[in-house]
Parts: structure tokens; sequence; C-alpha cells
């Protein structure tokens, strides 16, 4: 069966490791959202939208993202949401699991020491919660199935 899948991450690395995730996509139907204009074209990831970036020091900004984030979810329905980060990300896996799709966590490469904080906060959010480090997995209670980098 097509699943309808939502992949969504911030621009640079976050968005990198996201588009190596694509290989597991195939066969479904995907919506691609970051945060930085350009970046869907340059991946050939298509169909796609943007969406204000936003950190935890500016609460307009999330309000802004949310709301873009939230109308996305509306209009496309996805059966799965998954992230490889940041905030943008638990943005739309919180707002994807209260309309009823899975949700997964994929917390960047880069955190190789602890789950990232915007991990920690998707760890109430997503189904399936992921390290790509296994003794960062092992630590905090997360599924580990390798890195994608």
């Amino acid at each position: 069966m097509t699943k309808r899948i939502l992949a969504i991450a911030s621009g640079g690395g976050h968005w990198q490791q996201l588009q190596l995730l694509r290989p597991a996509f195939e066969g479904h139907e995907v919506f691609f959202l970051t945060t930085l204009p350009g970046l869907p074209e340059q991946f050939g990831a298509q169909p796609s939208a943007i969406v204000p970036d936003c950190n935890r020091d500016e609460k307009f900004a999330i309000l802004r993202c949310t709301a873009a984030i939230a109308g996305r979810l509306i209009r496309f329905r996805p059966h799965v949401v998954i992230s490889t980060g940041a905030l943008p990300g638990v943005i739309a896996l919180a707002l994807g699991r209260a309309m009823g799709a899975r949700t997964v966590w994929v917390d960047s490469v880069a955190n190789a020491e602890e789950m990232s904080m915007s991990g920690k906060l998707a760890r109430r959010v997503a189904h399936l919660w992921m390290s790509q480090w296994e003794h960062v997995a092992e630590e905090a209670g997360a599924d580990y199935a390798g890195a994608v980098l």
C-alpha cells in the first residue's frame, strides 16, 4: 500500500541526512519540507515547500513555523512524518501525531555524545525514536539501526 510521507528537516546537515534516507521512501508519495529556499531544487526533492525556520529563543518564529507546518499537514494528510531535525521537525512530528500519522525521529549524526535538544523533545511524540550512534541510543533508550553517513 502506498503511503503519504512528509519528510522534514532544517537546512544543512539535517537536510543532507534526510536526503540519504530517500531510498527508504521509494514507492511512496513523499512531500518534503525544509527551511532553506533552493534546497529542494538542488537535491531534486519534489514536491516540496519552504517553512519558516525557528528555534527555542524566537517565540514568534515558532508560531509562524507551526502555522506553516500545520497548513501543509492538513493539505497533505501524511500517514508518516519523518525528521532528522531540528525544531521544525519536532513541531511536524507533534502535529502529525495529533492528526493520526506515525512519526519517526532520526537524531543527527552530529550528536555523537548525547541526543540533541530537539531529539529529547521528539521523544515525547515519536513512535520511532532513533540515534545514529549506538552508544547514544543505548544511553538514551533510543533505537539504533546504523548511521546514514
